[in-house]
């Protein structure tokens, strides 16, 4: 398979701590791929080097065969990828499908009513309303369209980052932690969505998470960092029983 997402030999420092040392890691064209590692291991560091939040020192990360080592966070959605974040990043005062959206803002563009008639515009804004129905309905929360975020569940709200990144059509999204916080009916749920994107969207996806269960269960392939370095990488059942990412991070937890 092709490379959509690549990084190599990223190093970020913050004075005189290494946050990220030579590392690299490739993410597959269709693939689920897992980024795992200790608490302070580096994966939030590169996570933003990667979505071009966070400036690297050395090194240059690529998306689909043209280096971003330049562009700008607000510039990745309209190169085809979008992200979620650990903490979730909504308008809490609107709704399930304002949120939508705001995240389909790059498919109308700030000149819209130069570009169209009125009736042209409008006929967008259907299509737009239809497509966040449909992401609404594949993400189980067509339900809950007119309500006011603020008032959703935590894993509900969850879902809606999620469906609004997709709002924006991206080729790939980077997910941040998707189910920290979430209980395990939650977790389950959100473990579906990700699985239902990547098969019948063909989104590609990266992810940080601490849940191993899930890692282990939805990730096509798996990086693991320690110390801001690489420390292994591979399939689920080569990341479990290596003994250094045992050692370092798994210890005697179940990851089946």
């Amino acid at each position: 398979m092709a490379s959509h997402l690549r990084c190599e030999n990223i190093v970020v420092r913050f004075g005189g701590v290494v946050a990220c040392n030579n590392v690299s890691l490739d993410v597959e064209e269709g693939k689920v791929v897992g980024l795992i590692g200790p608490n302070g291991a580096g994966k939030t560091t590169l996570f933003n080097v990667l979505s071009r939040f966070q400036d690297h020192d050395e090194g240059h990360v690529i998306l689909k065969g043209e280096s971003i080592d330049r562009r700008r966070p607000d510039e990745m959605i309209g190169l085809g990828m979008a992200r979620t974040f650990q903490n979730i990043n909504l308008f809490h005062g609107q709704s399930t499908l304002d949120n939508i959206l705001i995240g389909a803002h790059r498919l109308t563009g700030s000149t819209l009513g130069s570009l169209y008639s009125l009736a042209s515009a409008r006929r967008r804004e259907r299509d737009l309303v239809q497509r966040a129905g449909a992401l609404a309905e594949m993400l189980r929360i067509s339900g809950e369209l007119d309500n006011t975020v603020k008032n959703l569940p935590y894993g509900v709200q969850k879902r809606v980052e999620i469906a609004r990144a997709l709002a924006g059509e991206p080729q790939i999204i980077l997910l941040d932690e998707p189910v920290a916080g979430c209980n395990d009916d939650e977790t389950a749920e959100l473990r579906g969505v990700i699985q239902r994107v990547n098969s019948e969207l063909g989104i590609t996806m990266l992810l940080v998470e601490h849940d191993m269960s899930m890692v282990m269960n939805i990730c096509d392939y798996i990086f693991v960092v320690n110390f801001g370095a690489n420390l292994a990488e591979g399939t689920a059942a080569q990341i479990r029983t290596n003994p250094q990412v045992i050692t370092a991070y798994l210890g005697d937890e179940v990851t089946a």
